[in-house]
């Protein structure tokens, strides 16, 4: 039996795979969901309780249980940042999952409401702050750091000595080259290769595949 009580804020496929880390590889017991209270439409969610987060610390207290906020990079993470920022006021502790799977040589701790998913490798001197994603498999690179609210995909190559301003999305299978900076709220899309510092809100996207006009059977692999 698990000592520590969890609320999960959210609903759907995201917030369905947090409930699965934090159940299978966690201290905590999933003991209910919450959400905005206009966008609840039932009162249970996978068999647990579905709570107006408006009465969620009169039924569940900040003092007695701790909360996630498994919300992904809508708005470029404005979303979660709002949430989180809100749960924090209601006075809940907001812990992280860190996969056991992970290989994390910092020595730096890792900030609240973080998600770490399986295979990332975080090199030494890596700072991570508040409220960050990280999908599996990227490789995060020695002496960077990755400020709150960012949503690393999967499979990112940041080099080292990296900076990841706040609120960004880097996608799927992008390279960031060492000693760049990604400023606030820049979208990196899947498989770009940055290797120059960015703009704030601005959209880097690499060069789109194209259809040769040949059929796949025509070539000797």
């Amino acid at each position: 039996m698990k000592d520590k009580k969890l609320i999960i804020f959210g609903e759907g496929l995201y917030t369905e795979i947090a409930h699965q880390y934090f159940t299978d590889d966690s201290e905590y017991d999933v003991v209910c969901f919450t959400k905005d209270d206009d966008y609840i439409s039932s009162e249970t969610y996978l068999d647990l309780p579905m709570v107006k987060f408006s009465e969620i610390q009169d039924k569940y207290p900040p003092s007695d249980y701790d909360m996630h906020i498994a919300v992904s990079y809508t708005n470029m993470n404005k979303l979660r940042e709002r949430i989180y920022h809100e749960a924090k006021e209601k006075g809940y502790k907001l812990p992280s999952y860190i996969s056991s799977r992970c290989t994390n040589m910092t020595k730096y701790d890792i900030g609240d409401n973080c998600f770490i998913f399986e295979n990332n490798t975080i090199q030494p001197f890596v700072k991570i702050g508040n409220n960050v994603i990280l999908w599996s498999g990227n490789h995060i690179g020695h002496h960077g750091e990755i400020k709150d609210h960012n949503f690393i995909s999967s499979h990112v190559v940041i080099s080292g000595q990296c900076t990841v301003e706040s609120n960004c999305f880097i996608g799927v299978n992008s390279t960031i080259g060492h000693g760049v900076r990604i400023a606030e709220a820049t979208l990196v899309g899947a498989g770009a290769v940055i290797t120059r510092n960015t703009e704030r809100e601005a959209v880097y996207v690499p060069a789109k595949s194209r259809k040769l006009g040949r059929k796949s059977v025509e070539f000797n692999l």
